[in-house]
């Protein structure tokens, strides 16, 4: 670790902050070249990606009781593009110095059969110590629960890494025994799934989503918010 590294690093890192960001990690990429990727050489020029979180508002999830409402996939929206545009801000300022980056999107899917985007986000994030998969899949911040969002840039800059933190999730099955779809299987992991299948009934989650709570009145988004409400960390 050299230390014009670890400066320069916490100033990337102060800056993303300052933008609007309430968690900020940088992550190894190489362990993320066994993802799906779009393109499958994505991280090719890329040995660092930055993760970016936001808060949701809790009271939010507290309006949900066996569907997702309006008020959340607004809330949902407007995040997205929150991410994006503390993304691309800092995309810049890296620039500027002189480094190669991409902003990743907080939710684009390109593969709508399998459900995929340019990279998986959680999993980033999860790399750069912001939380731990949680048997819903779901990135869990020890502070925040899983009521976040998250964007990703990927970069060349000479930025300190950050470790993955301990699964905490333990013996709890509140969002196994929560799930509208029944697609939770309550499996834990220590450190990350092998498969989306290793945790979830995959395609009852999607067909729960795309097929019904995506068409409800104002919602128009494949989103629940029922296993996030449940989670006792960062209620």
């Amino acid at each position: 670790m050299r230390d014009n590294d670890h400066d320069y690093t916490e100033k990337i890192k102060a800056n993303i902050i300052k933008l609007g960001a309430d968690l900020v990690g940088v992550a190894d990429t190489k362990p993320l070249t066994k993802l799906t990727l779009d393109p499958p050489n994505l991280l090719d020029s890329f040995p660092r990606a930055i993760s970016i979180a936001i808060r949701l508002p809790s009271a939010v999830f507290e309006q949900i009781t066996d569907q997702p409402t309006p008020l959340y996939s607004s809330v949902y929206h407007s995040a997205n593009r929150i991410l994006d545009q503390i993304a691309f801000h800092a995309t810049n300022v890296l620039q500027r110095d002189g480094f190669k980056n991409l902003p990743i999107p907080a939710s684009q899917v390109l593969d709508r059969e399998n459900w995929y985007g340019a990279i998986t986000h959680k999993a980033v994030g999860r790399m750069a110590g912001l939380g731990w998969q949680g048997k819903s899949l779901l990135l869990v911040n020890p502070d925040y629960g899983p009521r976040i969002r998250l964007a990703t840039i990927l970069t060349d800059a000479p930025l300190n890494v950050d470790s993955p933190i301990k699964n905490r999730c333990g013996e709890c099955n509140l969002c196994r025994e929560a799930c509208p779809a029944g697609a939770i299987k309550g499996v834990g992991t220590k450190d990350n799934y092998k498969s989306r299948e290793e945790a979830l009934y995959f395609s009852r989650c999607v067909d729960k989503l795309v097929g019904e709570f995506s068409k409800l009145p104002n919602v128009d988004a494949p989103i629940c918010g029922i296993c996030i409400k449940v989670c006792p960390f960062g209620r």
